[in-house]
Protein backbone atom coordinates (compact mmCIF):
# COMPACT_ATOMS: atom_id res chain seq x y z
CA UNK A 1 0.00 0.00 0.00
CA UNK A 2 1.08 3.60 -0.66
CA UNK A 3 0.01 6.75 1.16
CA UNK A 4 -2.00 8.91 -1.22
CA UNK A 5 -0.58 12.38 -1.97
CA UNK A 6 2.28 11.92 0.49
CA UNK A 7 4.53 14.31 -1.44
CA UNK A 8 1.88 17.03 -1.16
CA UNK A 9 1.68 16.48 2.61
CA UNK A 10 5.47 16.72 2.87
CA UNK A 11 5.51 19.88 0.78
CA UNK A 12 2.63 21.51 2.64
CA UNK A 13 3.39 20.58 6.22
CA UNK A 14 7.10 19.74 6.14
CA UNK A 15 9.12 16.53 6.33
CA UNK A 16 8.82 16.32 10.11
CA UNK A 17 5.03 16.19 9.79
CA UNK A 18 5.41 13.59 7.04
CA UNK A 19 7.49 11.41 9.36
CA UNK A 20 4.89 11.74 12.12
CA UNK A 21 2.19 10.77 9.64
CA UNK A 22 4.05 7.60 8.63
CA UNK A 23 4.53 6.66 12.29
CA UNK A 24 0.85 7.13 13.06
CA UNK A 25 -0.18 5.14 10.00
CA UNK A 26 2.14 2.31 11.09
CA UNK A 27 0.53 2.25 14.55
CA UNK A 28 -2.94 2.08 13.06
CA UNK A 29 -1.98 -0.63 10.56
CA UNK A 30 -0.67 -2.73 13.43
CA UNK A 31 -4.23 -2.91 14.80
CA UNK A 32 -5.30 -4.78 11.67
CA UNK A 33 -2.80 -7.64 11.93
CA UNK A 34 -2.40 -10.71 14.09
CA UNK A 35 0.87 -11.60 15.89
CA UNK A 36 1.72 -14.12 13.17
CA UNK A 37 1.44 -11.50 10.40
CA UNK A 38 4.23 -9.28 9.11
CA UNK A 39 4.00 -5.51 8.69
CA UNK A 40 6.89 -3.62 7.10
CA UNK A 41 7.82 -0.19 5.84
CA UNK A 42 8.18 -0.58 2.09
CA UNK A 43 9.68 2.42 0.32
CA UNK A 44 9.36 6.11 1.14
CA UNK A 45 5.61 6.23 1.70
CA UNK A 46 4.65 2.57 1.36
CA UNK A 47 3.94 -0.40 3.59
CA UNK A 48 3.72 -4.12 2.94
CA UNK A 49 1.56 -6.49 4.91
CA UNK A 50 1.98 -10.27 4.77
CA UNK A 51 -1.15 -11.89 6.20
CA UNK A 52 -1.05 -15.57 7.09
CA UNK A 53 -4.02 -17.88 6.62
CA UNK A 54 -5.87 -15.84 4.00
CA UNK A 55 -6.82 -18.00 1.02
CA UNK A 56 -9.77 -16.19 -0.56
CA UNK A 57 -10.26 -12.71 -1.99
CA UNK A 58 -13.17 -11.84 0.38
CA UNK A 59 -10.90 -12.50 3.39
CA UNK A 60 -8.21 -10.25 1.95
CA UNK A 61 -10.83 -7.59 1.21
CA UNK A 62 -11.87 -7.61 4.87
CA UNK A 63 -8.28 -6.79 5.87
CA UNK A 64 -8.18 -3.97 3.32
CA UNK A 65 -11.46 -2.54 4.65
CA UNK A 66 -10.11 -2.75 8.21
CA UNK A 67 -7.14 -0.65 7.12
CA UNK A 68 -9.42 1.92 5.53
CA UNK A 69 -11.53 2.16 8.70
CA UNK A 70 -8.46 2.60 10.91
CA UNK A 71 -7.21 5.45 8.76
CA UNK A 72 -10.56 7.24 8.49
CA UNK A 73 -10.16 9.25 11.71
CA UNK A 74 -8.13 12.50 11.44
CA UNK A 75 -4.49 12.43 12.58
CA UNK A 76 -3.04 15.22 14.70
CA UNK A 77 0.20 16.50 13.19
CA UNK A 78 1.51 19.35 15.30
CA UNK A 79 -0.99 22.18 15.12
CA UNK A 80 -2.96 20.70 12.24
CA UNK A 81 -5.00 17.64 11.38
CA UNK A 82 -4.76 15.39 8.33
CA UNK A 83 -6.95 12.56 7.08
CA UNK A 84 -4.68 10.11 5.28
CA UNK A 85 -5.80 7.53 2.76
CA UNK A 86 -3.91 4.68 1.17
CA UNK A 87 -4.15 2.84 -2.12
CA UNK A 88 -3.94 -0.92 -1.61
CA UNK A 89 -2.98 -3.73 -3.95
CA UNK A 90 -3.77 -7.31 -2.86
CA UNK A 91 -2.23 -10.53 -4.17
CA UNK A 92 -3.15 -14.01 -2.94
CA UNK A 93 -0.21 -16.37 -2.65
CA UNK A 94 -0.65 -19.38 -4.94
CA UNK A 95 1.41 -22.27 -6.26
CA UNK A 96 2.02 -20.16 -9.37
CA UNK A 97 4.28 -17.88 -7.33
CA UNK A 98 7.72 -19.46 -7.54
CA UNK A 99 9.57 -16.68 -5.71
CA UNK A 100 8.53 -14.31 -2.90
CA UNK A 101 9.07 -11.33 -5.20
CA UNK A 102 6.43 -12.76 -7.54
CA UNK A 103 3.79 -12.10 -4.88
CA UNK A 104 5.09 -8.56 -4.39
CA UNK A 105 5.05 -8.00 -8.14
CA UNK A 106 1.38 -8.98 -8.40
CA UNK A 107 0.44 -6.89 -5.35
CA UNK A 108 2.25 -3.93 -6.91
CA UNK A 109 0.35 -4.44 -10.17
CA UNK A 110 -2.93 -4.37 -8.23
CA UNK A 111 -1.72 -1.26 -6.39
CA UNK A 112 -1.10 0.50 -9.70
CA UNK A 113 -4.62 -0.42 -10.73
CA UNK A 114 -6.04 1.04 -7.50
CA UNK A 115 -4.18 4.30 -8.13
CA UNK A 116 -5.33 4.47 -11.73
CA UNK A 117 -8.96 4.09 -10.64
CA UNK A 118 -8.81 7.06 -8.29
CA UNK A 119 -6.78 6.13 -5.19
CA UNK A 120 -8.12 5.58 -1.64
CA UNK A 121 -9.28 2.10 -2.64
CA UNK A 122 -8.09 -1.49 -2.89
CA UNK A 123 -7.83 -3.84 -5.84
CA UNK A 124 -7.25 -7.60 -5.83
CA UNK A 125 -4.84 -8.95 -8.44
CA UNK A 126 -6.17 -11.14 -11.24
CA UNK A 127 -4.64 -12.50 -14.42
CA UNK A 128 -6.38 -9.87 -16.51
CA UNK A 129 -4.23 -7.27 -14.76
CA UNK A 130 -1.10 -9.17 -15.70
CA UNK A 131 -2.27 -9.39 -19.30
CA UNK A 132 -2.97 -5.64 -19.36
CA UNK A 133 0.46 -4.89 -17.87
CA UNK A 134 2.17 -7.09 -20.45
CA UNK A 135 0.20 -5.48 -23.27
CA UNK A 136 1.00 -2.01 -21.94
CA UNK A 137 4.71 -2.81 -21.78
CA UNK A 138 4.66 -4.19 -25.31
CA UNK A 139 2.83 -1.07 -26.54
CA UNK A 140 5.42 1.18 -24.90
CA UNK A 141 8.21 -0.70 -26.64
CA UNK A 142 6.37 -0.32 -29.96
CA UNK A 143 5.97 3.40 -29.33
CA UNK A 144 9.71 3.79 -28.83
CA UNK A 145 10.29 2.00 -32.11
CA UNK A 146 7.66 4.16 -33.80
CA UNK A 147 9.36 7.37 -32.71
CA UNK A 148 12.75 6.04 -33.80
CA UNK A 149 11.45 4.96 -37.22
CA UNK A 150 9.28 8.00 -37.97
CA UNK A 151 5.96 6.14 -37.96
CA UNK A 152 3.88 9.06 -36.68
CA UNK A 153 1.82 11.27 -38.95
CA UNK A 154 0.04 14.60 -38.47
CA UNK A 155 -3.56 15.21 -39.46
CA UNK A 156 -5.11 18.67 -39.46
CA UNK A 157 -8.69 19.40 -38.42
CA UNK A 158 -9.99 22.82 -39.51
CA UNK A 159 -11.18 25.36 -36.96
CA UNK A 160 -14.05 27.21 -38.62
CA UNK A 161 -15.87 30.50 -38.07
CA UNK A 162 -19.36 29.63 -36.82
CA UNK A 163 -20.85 32.72 -38.45
CA UNK A 164 -19.25 32.54 -41.91
CA UNK A 165 -18.00 28.96 -42.29
CA UNK A 166 -14.52 30.24 -43.22
CA UNK A 167 -11.42 28.32 -42.14
CA UNK A 168 -9.75 30.12 -39.22
CA UNK A 169 -6.94 27.66 -38.50
CA UNK A 170 -6.17 24.00 -37.86
CA UNK A 171 -5.54 21.70 -34.92
CA UNK A 172 -2.62 19.31 -35.42
CA UNK A 173 -3.54 15.79 -34.31
CA UNK A 174 -1.20 12.80 -33.99
CA UNK A 175 -1.77 9.54 -35.84
CA UNK A 176 0.37 6.41 -35.71
CA UNK A 177 1.01 4.61 -38.99
CA UNK A 178 1.40 1.19 -37.37
CA UNK A 179 3.17 -1.30 -39.65
CA UNK A 180 0.63 -4.06 -38.90
CA UNK A 181 -2.52 -2.32 -37.63
CA UNK A 182 -2.72 0.61 -40.01
CA UNK A 183 -3.41 4.23 -39.07
CA UNK A 184 -4.19 4.47 -35.34
CA UNK A 185 -6.05 7.31 -33.59
CA UNK A 186 -4.69 8.82 -30.32
CA UNK A 187 -7.06 6.75 -28.19
CA UNK A 188 -4.97 3.70 -29.14
CA UNK A 189 -1.64 5.02 -27.87
CA UNK A 190 -1.75 8.36 -26.01
CA UNK A 191 -2.31 6.83 -22.56
CA UNK A 192 0.70 4.54 -23.01
CA UNK A 193 2.75 7.50 -24.22
CA UNK A 194 1.77 9.51 -21.13
CA UNK A 195 2.47 6.74 -18.64
CA UNK A 196 5.86 5.93 -20.19
CA UNK A 197 6.95 9.56 -20.48
CA UNK A 198 7.22 9.25 -24.27
CA UNK A 199 4.52 11.90 -24.57
CA UNK A 200 7.22 14.57 -24.10
CA UNK A 201 9.13 13.38 -27.14
CA UNK A 202 5.93 12.98 -29.16
CA UNK A 203 4.72 16.48 -28.23
CA UNK A 204 7.97 18.07 -29.37
CA UNK A 205 7.89 16.07 -32.60
CA UNK A 206 4.35 17.33 -33.19
CA UNK A 207 5.44 20.91 -32.51
CA UNK A 208 8.31 20.64 -34.99
CA UNK A 209 6.01 19.23 -37.65
CA UNK A 210 3.34 21.87 -37.03
CA UNK A 211 5.91 24.66 -37.23
CA UNK A 212 7.35 23.26 -40.45
CA UNK A 213 3.89 22.94 -41.98
CA UNK A 214 2.81 26.41 -40.87
CA UNK A 215 5.90 27.86 -42.54
CA UNK A 216 5.09 26.03 -45.79
CA UNK A 217 1.55 27.39 -45.66
CA UNK A 218 2.88 30.95 -45.30
CA UNK A 219 2.97 31.17 -49.10
CA UNK A 220 -0.80 30.74 -49.19
CA UNK A 221 -1.18 34.35 -47.97
CA UNK A 222 -2.40 32.85 -44.72
CA UNK A 223 -3.40 35.46 -42.20
CA UNK A 224 -6.03 33.73 -40.05
CA UNK A 225 -7.17 34.18 -36.43
CA UNK A 226 -5.54 30.85 -35.56
CA UNK A 227 -2.46 29.28 -37.01
CA UNK A 228 -1.82 25.66 -36.20
CA UNK A 229 -2.94 24.55 -32.73
CA UNK A 230 -0.62 22.04 -31.04
CA UNK A 231 -1.47 20.12 -27.86
CA UNK A 232 0.97 20.10 -24.96
CA UNK A 233 0.68 17.34 -22.34
CA UNK A 234 0.67 18.12 -18.64
CA UNK A 235 4.13 16.66 -18.14
CA UNK A 236 5.42 19.00 -20.82
CA UNK A 237 4.18 22.11 -19.05
CA UNK A 238 6.17 21.21 -15.93
CA UNK A 239 9.46 20.70 -17.81
CA UNK A 240 12.00 23.33 -16.77
CA UNK A 241 13.43 23.68 -20.27
CA UNK A 242 10.05 23.82 -22.04
CA UNK A 243 10.25 27.45 -23.12
CA UNK A 244 13.84 27.04 -24.29
CA UNK A 245 12.93 23.99 -26.37
CA UNK A 246 9.94 25.77 -27.90
CA UNK A 247 12.13 28.78 -28.68
CA UNK A 248 14.69 26.58 -30.40
CA UNK A 249 11.98 24.84 -32.45
CA UNK A 250 10.58 28.17 -33.61
CA UNK A 251 14.04 29.36 -34.59
CA UNK A 252 14.94 26.17 -36.43
CA UNK A 253 11.69 26.10 -38.40
CA UNK A 254 11.84 29.88 -39.10
CA UNK A 255 8.09 30.10 -38.59
CA UNK A 256 6.38 33.24 -37.36
CA UNK A 257 5.39 32.42 -33.75
CA UNK A 258 1.98 34.06 -34.17
CA UNK A 259 1.07 31.19 -36.50
CA UNK A 260 1.32 28.66 -33.61
CA UNK A 261 -1.17 28.20 -30.76
CA UNK A 262 -0.36 25.96 -27.78
CA UNK A 263 -3.31 24.06 -26.28
CA UNK A 264 -3.24 23.08 -22.59
CA UNK A 265 -6.01 21.06 -20.90
CA UNK A 266 -7.86 22.79 -18.09
CA UNK A 267 -7.07 20.10 -15.51
CA UNK A 268 -3.32 20.52 -16.03
CA UNK A 269 -3.51 24.25 -15.35
CA UNK A 270 -5.30 23.69 -12.05
CA UNK A 271 -2.57 21.46 -10.61
CA UNK A 272 -0.43 24.54 -9.92
CA UNK A 273 -2.06 27.71 -11.20
CA UNK A 274 0.80 30.04 -10.31
CA UNK A 275 3.50 27.90 -11.93
CA UNK A 276 1.32 27.24 -14.99
CA UNK A 277 0.56 30.94 -15.34
CA UNK A 278 4.26 31.83 -15.21
CA UNK A 279 5.10 29.28 -17.92
CA UNK A 280 2.22 30.37 -20.14
CA UNK A 281 3.30 34.00 -19.77
CA UNK A 282 6.78 33.08 -21.03
CA UNK A 283 5.29 31.18 -23.97
CA UNK A 284 3.12 34.14 -24.90
CA UNK A 285 6.21 36.28 -24.61
CA UNK A 286 7.49 34.39 -27.66
CA UNK A 287 4.45 35.76 -29.56
CA UNK A 288 2.66 32.39 -29.43
CA UNK A 289 -1.02 32.22 -28.52
CA UNK A 290 -2.40 29.91 -25.83
CA UNK A 291 -5.74 28.10 -25.64
CA UNK A 292 -7.35 26.21 -22.75
CA UNK A 293 -8.53 22.83 -24.06
CA UNK A 294 -11.46 20.78 -22.68
CA UNK A 295 -12.74 23.80 -20.77
CA UNK A 296 -15.45 23.00 -18.24
CA UNK A 297 -14.19 19.55 -17.25
CA UNK A 298 -11.70 20.65 -14.56
CA UNK A 299 -12.43 21.02 -10.87
CA UNK A 300 -13.04 24.75 -11.34
CA UNK A 301 -11.00 27.09 -13.46
CA UNK A 302 -13.39 30.03 -13.05
CA UNK A 303 -11.74 31.58 -9.99
CA UNK A 304 -8.31 31.42 -11.65
CA UNK A 305 -9.12 32.20 -15.26
CA UNK A 306 -8.46 35.91 -15.00
CA UNK A 307 -4.94 35.13 -13.72
CA UNK A 308 -4.01 32.91 -16.66
CA UNK A 309 -2.44 34.52 -19.75
CA UNK A 310 -4.54 32.81 -22.43
CA UNK A 311 -6.15 33.84 -25.69
CA UNK A 312 -8.94 31.30 -26.21
CA UNK A 313 -11.21 28.75 -24.54
CA UNK A 314 -12.23 25.47 -26.16
CA UNK A 315 -15.57 24.17 -24.89
CA UNK A 316 -15.31 20.46 -24.16
CA UNK A 317 -17.07 18.17 -26.61
CA UNK A 318 -19.13 16.56 -23.82
CA UNK A 319 -21.14 19.79 -23.49
CA UNK A 320 -21.40 20.33 -27.25
CA UNK A 321 -22.79 16.79 -27.67
CA UNK A 322 -25.86 17.73 -25.61
CA UNK A 323 -26.78 20.83 -27.62
CA UNK A 324 -30.23 20.52 -29.10
CA UNK A 325 -31.23 17.71 -26.73
CA UNK A 326 -30.33 18.84 -23.17
CA UNK A 327 -31.16 22.29 -21.86
CA UNK A 328 -28.39 22.04 -19.25
CA UNK A 329 -25.75 21.67 -21.97
CA UNK A 330 -26.98 24.79 -23.74
CA UNK A 331 -26.85 26.78 -20.50
CA UNK A 332 -23.29 25.63 -19.75
CA UNK A 333 -22.16 26.49 -23.29
CA UNK A 334 -23.91 29.88 -23.07
CA UNK A 335 -22.13 30.62 -19.78
CA UNK A 336 -18.69 29.68 -21.14
CA UNK A 337 -19.21 31.82 -24.24
CA UNK A 338 -20.28 34.83 -22.17
CA UNK A 339 -17.40 34.31 -19.75
CA UNK A 340 -14.87 34.10 -22.57
CA UNK A 341 -16.20 37.19 -24.30
CA UNK A 342 -16.27 39.18 -21.07
CA UNK A 343 -12.57 38.37 -20.61
CA UNK A 344 -11.75 39.24 -24.22
CA UNK A 345 -11.11 35.62 -25.22
CA UNK A 346 -12.05 33.75 -28.39
CA UNK A 347 -14.32 30.74 -27.81
CA UNK A 348 -14.15 27.51 -29.82
CA UNK A 349 -16.57 24.59 -29.57
CA UNK A 350 -15.06 21.10 -29.98
CA UNK A 351 -16.75 18.02 -31.37
CA UNK A 352 -19.48 19.64 -33.48
CA UNK A 353 -21.16 16.75 -35.26
CA UNK A 354 -24.58 17.95 -36.41
CA UNK A 355 -26.30 20.89 -38.02
CA UNK A 356 -28.52 21.36 -34.95
CA UNK A 357 -25.44 21.75 -32.75
CA UNK A 358 -24.04 24.34 -35.16
CA UNK A 359 -27.36 26.20 -35.16
CA UNK A 360 -27.37 26.46 -31.34
CA UNK A 361 -23.74 27.61 -31.31
CA UNK A 362 -24.51 30.26 -33.92
CA UNK A 363 -27.50 31.45 -31.88
CA UNK A 364 -25.38 31.61 -28.70
CA UNK A 365 -22.69 33.64 -30.41
CA UNK A 366 -19.85 31.11 -30.33
CA UNK A 367 -16.89 32.36 -32.36
CA UNK A 368 -15.38 29.18 -33.82
CA UNK A 369 -15.98 25.45 -33.95
CA UNK A 370 -14.41 22.20 -35.13
CA UNK A 371 -15.73 18.71 -35.62
CA UNK A 372 -16.93 16.22 -38.20
CA UNK A 373 -19.84 18.50 -39.11
CA UNK A 374 -17.22 20.60 -40.89
CA UNK A 375 -14.47 18.10 -41.66
CA UNK A 376 -12.55 15.20 -40.13
CA UNK A 377 -8.79 15.52 -39.53
CA UNK A 378 -7.18 15.57 -42.98
CA UNK A 379 -3.76 15.36 -44.58
CA UNK A 380 -1.60 18.45 -45.02
CA UNK A 381 -2.34 18.38 -48.75
CA UNK A 382 -6.11 18.45 -48.20
CA UNK A 383 -5.71 21.18 -45.59
CA UNK A 384 -3.75 23.19 -48.17
CA UNK A 385 -6.71 22.97 -50.54
CA UNK A 386 -9.02 24.14 -47.74
CA UNK A 387 -6.74 27.13 -47.22
CA UNK A 388 -6.89 27.99 -50.91
CA UNK A 389 -10.69 27.63 -50.92
CA UNK A 390 -11.12 29.44 -47.61
CA UNK A 391 -13.50 26.84 -46.18
CA UNK A 392 -13.70 23.08 -45.50
CA UNK A 393 -14.00 20.91 -48.56
CA UNK A 394 -17.41 19.30 -49.11
CA UNK A 395 -17.56 15.66 -48.06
Amino acid sequence: MDVDRFKAINAGLGHAAGDLLLCEIAHRLARCVAPRDTLARFGEDGFALLVDGVDEAPDAARVARCIQRELAAPMQLGAGQVVATVSIGVALGTSAHVRPEDVLRDADTALDRAKALGRARYEVFDQDMHAREAAQLALEMELREALAHDEFRVRYQPIVSVASGAVAGFEALARWQHPARGLLAPAEFIRAAEESGLILELDHWMLREACRQAREWRNAAWDLPFGVNVNLAGKGLSQRDLVERVTLTLQESRVEPRRICIEITEGVLLEDVDAAGATLARLRGLDLSVSIDDFGTGRSCLSHLHRLPVDALKIDRSFVAGLGSRRESAEIVRTVIQLGHNLGLRVIAEGVETGSQWEVLRHLGCDYAQGFFYAPPVSAETAQRMLALGRPLPA
